[in-house]
């Protein structure tokens, strides 16, 4: 009986195993980023550590997140996303961010359109942008290509 027992146990281990292994199978979202390494959080911190007047979603990588990609920029390998308040937030306040591969190096784009924009004005034309990190030129480049990737941004 105590054997059937340990086996019955094992399978069930074993199975719920690979339920978690599916469940983390490399997707990152920038809203996890902070909590899911300590290198991603201290090299966070070190960009926005001397960043004055920034939302407390962007200060914690807190929000509305859709998946982050991988993204080459100048031959090193970025993981690169969009990041929110809110869903409902999104068309007045985003940030595109990059984190490179190692986790040594994060950049980001604070995009804010001013509220109260009429729908026939482009948000493009109206829009300010702030980078955080300090990214050269092609990283800004970089940075603005995936916003406009993005098919309500016009």
């Amino acid at each position: 009986m105590s054997l059937s027992f340990k086996v019955l146990a094992a399978t069930l281990l074993l199975g719920a195993s690979a339920l978690a292994s599916a469940a983390n199978d490399g997707q990152a979202w920038a809203n996890q980023l902070l909590d899911s390494d300590p290198q991603f959080r201290q090299t966070w911190q070190d960009v926005v550590q001397k960043e004055e007047r920034l939302p407390e979603w962007v200060m914690n990588l807190s929000g509305d997140a859709q998946q982050m990609h991988a993204v080459t920029e100048d031959g090193d390998q970025y993981l690169v996303g969009p990041l929110c308040e809110t869903a409902q937030s999104c068309q007045q306040q985003r940030l595109i961010l990059a984190f490179s591969f190692d986790k040594k190096h994060a950049y980001a784009m604070l995009v804010e359109v001013p509220a109260g924009l009429p729908a026939d004005k482009s948000p493009t034309r109206h829009a300010n942008y702030r980078f955080l990190g300090k990214p050269d030129p092609g990283m800004q480049a970089m940075l603005q290509e995936q916003l406009r990737k993005d098919p309500n941004w016009y």
